[in-house]
């Protein structure tokens, strides 16, 4: 088990919990390499659901669980999604709508000490999981890390590991080099029309 929508784009995956929310938002179709969106069908969310939840349940040392996702369950974590995506992009953005209302509950660990769970059925249960990794990460300052490759046309969600968090893309090779390519034709055309 792992993290199926991560892993497709061969990235490196976050720290514990935290890649959760990082899987999910890797959940979006691609053109390079050829990716479906994993919540485009109940089906394919719900494979893709039970994978990650129990990645998660490892990750963030939590009991395993599994969400029974319908058609608006899906609709549901798409938003959750797409609100995600703005949030990892505007840093200092307020807590996604999707997430307000959700309850957790308290619970005792196994080794006593207080454990947070998420509570809920279907898209409310992945969602209580992303609510507590956001707050976590929130906590621990690495929220900031978290990124969406600066390539429009790549989907990639990758943890910025680099000391001074100056990532800005999923891959340099791939995408940071297709950039990079076009900024310099674009000052070579620019030369060449001042001259």
């Amino acid at each position: 088990m792992g993290w199926p929508a991560t892993e497709r784009f061969e990235l490196v995956v976050a720290p514990g919990g935290l890649a959760l929310i990082q899987d999910l938002l890797n959940t979006r179709s691609a053109r390079r390499p050829p990716s479906p969106d994993l919540l485009s069908t109940v089906a394919q969310a719900q494979a893709w659901a039970d994978e990650a939840l129990e990645a998660w349940a490892l990750a963030a040392g939590q009991a395993r669980r599994r969400a029974r996702l319908t058609r608006a369950d899906v609709e549901q974590l798409r938003t959750l999604r797409d609100q995600l995506v703005v949030a990892v992009r505007a840093p200092g953005a307020p807590v996604p709508d999707a997430l307000l209302g959700l309850s957790v509950r308290s619970a005792r660990g196994a080794d006593g000490a207080l454990l947070l769970e998420p509570v809920g059925r279907g898209w409310e249960l992945v969602a209580g999981a992303v609510l507590l990794e956001l707050h976590r990460a929130r906590e621990l300052d690495t929220w900031r890390r978290v990124k969406t490759c600066r390539n429009e046309a790549c989907p990639g969600t990758f943890y910025d590991r680099s000391p001074n968090n100056s990532g800005a893309w999923h891959d340099v090779r791939s995408c940071g080099n297709v950039a990079n390519l076009r900024a310099a034709r674009a000052r070579r055309r620019m030369r060449a029309t001042s001259s």
